[in-house]
């Protein structure tokens, strides 16, 4: 997209691509003025024309443009067919990073599955048994938004199902979701943390809202 491609920032470049560890290339292009740049270009050139236009945008090689296509999706959720879930599938698996894949399960699934429960056993229960680590860090925190509508059950079996993974992102996903949880009911979290065999990263994780309310 030539509008944000004239916006390049050599200086900004570098860092950001040491950030994500190299795995992208990057316009340089730092969040407040992509955001920024997002308005200008909505108020010019309106709302992408249809979700292709988006799964193009995606498509870009620079990773603005997987954050671009992702915040056009957000504004649509509300209006989300049921089938869309396929395509959030879809992107999880392409071009996956933590940045990228904590919107689409934080946001983009969790929504869906809000506005479409009757999705989350058959998919969800195919995610946490899936060999693809971002799926399993989907399945641990689409729950995000859920508050007091949480599966306790479902959250607690997830994390147990991947208790002894050595990946660090999964580790920080059973952590992250379990102090989410925690909000909501502290003391469930905690005992489900003392009893079972938990990681040392993500039972910190999990206890950091319970401790701090000590």
């Amino acid at each position: 997209m030539k509008f944000f491609k004239e916006h390049q920032n050599n200086e900004n470049r570098p860092a950001m691509e040491a950030y994500m560890k190299n795995k992208f290339t990057f316009l340089g292009i730092r969040a407040p003025e992509r955001n920024s740049l997002l308005r200008q270009y909505r108020e010019s050139y309106g709302e992408p024309p249809s979700l292709n236009s988006i799964i193009n945008i995606w498509g870009f090689e620079e990773r603005e443009f997987q954050y671009i296509a992702l915040t056009f999706l957000d504004r649509q959720y509300k209006k989300a067919e049921i089938e869309r879930i396929t395509l959030y599938e879809q992107l999880v698996v392409e071009k996956s990073w933590w940045d990228t894949v904590d919107t689409i399960a934080g946001r983009l699934i969790s929504y869906h599955f809000l506005k479409y429960p009757e999705l989350i056993d058959e998919y969800s229960n195919k995610w946490i048994t899936s060999n693809n680590m971002w799926l399993n860090r989907v399945a641990l925190l689409f729950q995000m938004k859920f508050k007091e509508k949480t599966d306790q059950e479902r959250l607690f079996k997830y994390c147990r199902l991947l208790s002894e993974s050595k990946e660090f992102f999964i580790q920080k996903a059973i952590g992250w979701a379990l102090r989410e949880f925690s909000y909501v009911n502290p003391k469930a979290v905690e005992s489900f943390i003392v009893e079972t065999k938990l990681s040392p990263l993500s039972k910190r994780e999990g206890l950091k809202k319970i401790e701090k309310s000590r």
